[in-house]
């Protein structure tokens, strides 16, 4: 298995984890580090939080996550379409 194959799994990984947690929480909202400690499940491996950043920025472009900035931080949580900021 080639390096491409191994990422590729686990951004799918990262990205179904973060689906998953908030089709089951819709009201979820958090910070990259705190998605990426809390949300996926990385089964005792580490991973940096540039992966789960790149997943986050791949599912907003999507249109299935929404960044939003709350006290200087970058928050994170499901598009729900609406135009709250």
């Amino acid at each position: 298995m080639d390096t491409d194959q191994i990422n590729d799994g686990r951004m799918s990984h990262i990205l179904a984890a973060i689906l998953e947690y908030v089709r089951i929480r819709p009201n979820a909202c958090d910070t990259t580090e705190g998605i990426h400690n809390w949300w996926i499940d990385w089964k005792g491996e580490t991973e940096s939080t540039i992966l789960t950043q790149r997943a986050l920025e791949h599912l907003e472009a999507n249109g299935d996550m929404q960044r939003i900035t709350l006290g200087g931080r970058t928050l994170w949580r499901l598009n729900k379409g609406d135009s709250e900021h």
